[in-house]
């Protein structure tokens, strides 16, 4: 992802925030790829979804400009509201269908993110279940369920969830591992 998004967007976020009408175009131009990439990458892997793209990106772009206000501290910053952005569009459009069809054929998406996360988890689970283990999680180690949400629905390296998160490389694999484990053993049929 870095070598997509110039360094400067940082000073854009800034000119945006502080009402610069160019800067909000100009952070358009450099973000909205970005935005559909990943949520490309998303929908790939979750072949049901009736969504496609260029809807989820720019009801993505939307809410985040809807944040005005927040204060962005730097890309990776912002890349990590993004990631639960869209990780909240993606689970609010799967429990719509759910809704829809009254709790019948849930939605199976794969998890294999490119990363590791196959590794950590079956070929196939719930969206709404990771999504609830991700809750799980933060209650558990809430640092570490961040990472899973800054890798998987924002598309960042180890170390981009190191800088964004603000920890050191080692302490960012330490929680990877640990949140695979974790996953792996709730995602797990259990022994009898």
């Amino acid at each position: 992802m870095t070598a997509a998004v110039p360094q400067d967007i940082t000073q854009l976020l800034q000119s945006w925030r502080d009402g610069d009408p160019d800067a909000e175009t100009q952070l358009l131009e450099q973000i909205y790829p970005v935005l559909r990439r990943l949520a490309q990458q998303r929908l790939n892997r979750n072949g049901q979804l009736t969504l496609v793209a260029t809807e989820l990106a720019n009801e993505a772009y939307f809410k985040l400009v809807e944040q005005r206000q927040a204060t962005f501290q730097n890309r990776t910053h912002f890349y990590a509201i993004a990631a639960h952005v869209i990780r909240r569009l993606l689970v609010d459009h799967l429990r719509e269908r759910s809704a829809l069809k009254r709790g019948g054929d849930v939605l199976r998406v794969t998890l294999q993110a490119g990363h590791d996360i196959a590794a950590a988890a079956p070929d196939l689970a719930d969206a709404l279940d990771l999504d609830r283990l991700l809750q799980r999680l933060e209650r558990i180690h809430a640092r570490a369920a961040k990472g899973v949400e800054l890798r998987y629905f924002g598309g960042l390296t180890i170390e981009e969830t190191a800088e964004t998160i603000g920890v050191s490389l080692p302490t960012a694999k330490r929680d990877w591992q640990f949140a695979r484990a974790w996953l792996h053993d709730q995602l797990s049929p259990p022994t009898v």
